[in-house]
């Protein structure tokens, strides 16, 4: 028995905890890997024409799948911490999938709404268990297993580690290279982390920045305890889980100012995140000291326009650093992450319960 796991959305935050709840149930997990331009051409051509581009890419890597697996598991997740919704489109998936693609193997869609109840999430993975024919032990077995890996996984993002870095430390227990020394300029790179981590995509972002000795932290990398404490002087709550974090982040950094550069990697098209956009956009003219850049990304992006833009800002805020050291001004960077382990005792997730914004 396959289960075929597409890798895009939220395949970079929960593809640990998937992985493992099947394979406890004694299937085969077949992951569709990297992105590539064949998939991303496949989705193009799928994917309805308003869908933003990783809507498109998931139908990509769908295709990429469809005859190598038995299942696909494209789970309805509509809410993990009682409070924001994930984009309705997610919530769509399965359907979109089922009447866009061809000859696209059984499709298990359990609904993922934690406002159910709770014990919703235990039962949201009964029932995926129950659509192989598991039986209950079994599945509730893979249940705390796959609770268990997700933990370890979240603990390590929170360490620094990015989401490729910390599979790679769970599935074959080798730590990557070590992370750029303290005193480089260090930048947060928010975003959505279909976006952000996905190298085709992002056109290689995270690996540029480090590569010119820049160090990353993204969204990933903050407990969501400590975010759900920012007070973000809006009338209400941001309404989607993923950028509601990507604004809180952002917040955090601009307050805390442990970071020399923000850059926000958004998708065209995207309407949450045209408004996340702009709240950060009037959030970082209130803090001029803290550098903030903007960057969209689409089914057409290349690599010279952003490498151009990137070593543009790079150059700057490196200077602004020169001219602040000299002054006797400058502050303390890197170690940013470790005040923030262990938060009221264990390691936060996307999926812990937050407090309503204040």
């Amino acid at each position: 028995m396959r289960i075929g796991i597409p890798g895009s959305l939220l395949y970079f935050l929960y593809y640990p905890t998937w992985n493992t709840f099947f394979r406890e149930l004694g299937a085969q997990v077949i992951s569709s890997g990297k992105t590539t331009r064949e998939m991303l051409d496949l989705g193009v051509k799928e994917a309805l024409a308003d869908a933003c581009v990783p809507v498109k890419l998931y139908f990509g890597h769908v295709q990429a799948l469809a005859r190598q697996v038995d299942y696909l598991f494209i789970p309805r997740v509509v809410c993990l911490n009682k409070e924001t919704t994930y984009c309705p489109k997610f919530l769509g998936l399965p359907d979109m999938i089922r009447h866009s693609l061809k000859n696209v193997p059984e499709i298990i869609d359990t609904r993922m709404d934690v406002r159910e109840g709770w014990n919703a999430l235990a039962g949201a993975y009964d029932r995926a268990g129950r659509a192989l024919g598991a039986p209950v032990r079994l599945i509730r077995r893979a249940f705390q297993r796959a609770m268990a890996a997700e933990r370890q996984f979240f603990s390590l993002l929170q360490e620094g580690w990015q989401p490729a870095e910390a599979m790679q430390m769970l599935e074959k227990g080798i730590r990557p290279g070590e992370k750029p020394p303290e005193g480089n300029p260090v930048f947060a790179v928010l975003g959505y982390p279909y976006i952000v981590h996905d190298q085709y995509i992002s056109v290689g972002l995270l690996a540029r920045l480090k590569k010119m000795g820049i160090g990353v932290i993204t969204v990933e990398n903050l407990p969501p305890k400590v975010l759900s404490r920012i007070n973000l002087h809006l009338d209400k709550r941001l309404f989607w889980t993923l950028g509601d974090l990507v604004l809180r982040a952002h917040h955090f950094f601009l307050r805390q100012k442990t970071v020399d550069g923000v850059i926000h990697l958004t998708a065209f098209g995207c309407g949450p995140d045209s408004l996340v956009d702009k709240f950060m956009e009037m959030a970082a003219r209130e803090h001029p000291d803290v550098p903030f850049m903007s960057l969209s990304v689409d089914e057409h992006s290349g690599e010279a326009g952003l490498a151009t833009r990137l070593e543009a800002f790079a150059d700057m805020v490196k200077r602004k650093r020169c001219t602040v050291s000299a002054q006797g001004n400058f502050p303390p960077r890197g170690r940013i992450l470790s005040q923030f382990q262990n938060v009221d005792g264990r390691s936060g997730q996307p999926g812990d319960p937050a407090p309503p914004s204040q």
